[in-house]
């Protein structure tokens, strides 16, 4: 017979969940006006409590904003009502691999100040551990094969640091772009999209190693689309789901395919 008892739940108020995250107790109160995290219940006192699951939803709701999502954006991730360990797990698996990166560029920035302050050489493989765009390297071969990978790489080394960084203004004010209009709502397959579209897409060939061939690019093109609404690093760069939802859209429309939701 089992005597074990059920661990009795416990409710926290507003003040020990707020200072325990880092928050204060007005983003708290703010989130249970919008629906985004309401209190497990409120006493007669008009005091909020919050037991297990709030703060499993605040956790998650942190998580996402550090990932660059907006509150809607957020909403619409947690009514997905997927399993919360789950996508926790996922979310832990993306964290963990930052981490490391992360700790791979404090290193290395450690040992080229102890070069400096000792006069030492710097080692390029040890200055730039962390920094390494070809991170992705693994993943980009799988998708899209090792000579897509090599041209792209070629192509990136070959640029001087004004060239490198004319593109990333590039790629970071297309993102802006989309982002400003998903927020203002714009219709997917209407002329605004359509003309982000084109720009996406044209930015997407030229960088060398994109596909070229009949029926190929079009592929690609979805396949990012899809990628961009799948993983939150993608999602980001358009200001969380609903922006890459709203890109995944403009660009089936795009292609003549039926938009998704």
């Amino acid at each position: 017979m089992n005597t074990h008892s059920a661990e009795p739940a416990r409710e926290f108020s507003v003040q020990d969940v707020a200072r325990r995250a880092g928050i204060t107790s007005r983003t708290l109160r703010h989130y249970d006006a919008i629906g985004l995290l309401p209190p497990a219940r409120t006493g007669s006192n008009g005091y909020r409590y919050y037991g297990r699951d709030s703060l499993v939803r605040l956790q998650r709701i942190l998580l996402l904003r550090e990932l660059g999502l907006g509150l809607p954006e957020i909403a619409g991730v947690l009514e997905r009502r997927e399993d919360p360990a789950a996508a926790l797990r996922n979310h832990l698996a993306w964290l963990e691999k930052e981490q490391g990166r992360l700790l791979r560029q404090a290193a290395s920035v450690r040992k080229t100040i102890t070069a400096l302050e000792k006069g030492q050489q710097i080692m390029p493989e040890e200055t730039f551990d962390g920094f390494d765009h070809t991170q992705y390297k693994d993943e980009v071969e799988s998708r899209w094969g090792t000579q897509a990978y090599a041209r792209s790489e070629k192509w990136w080394k070959n640029m001087d640091d004004g060239e490198r960084a004319a593109w990333q203004e590039q790629t970071q004010e297309l993102g802006r772009a989309w982002s400003e209009a998903a927020e203002q709502g714009a219709d997917p397959t209407g002329p605004v999209a359509r003309g982000l579209a084109e720009r996406h897409v044209a930015w997407l060939k030229s960088v060398p190693g994109a596909p070229t061939g009949e029926g190929e690019l079009d592929g690609y093109v979805r396949s990012l689309a899809e990628m961009y609404v799948s993983d939150p690093r993608f999602a980001a760069n358009y200001g969380g789901d609903g922006g890459a939802a709203f890109v995944r859209s403009a660009l089936l429309a795009y292609l003549g395919d039926e938009p998704q939701p």
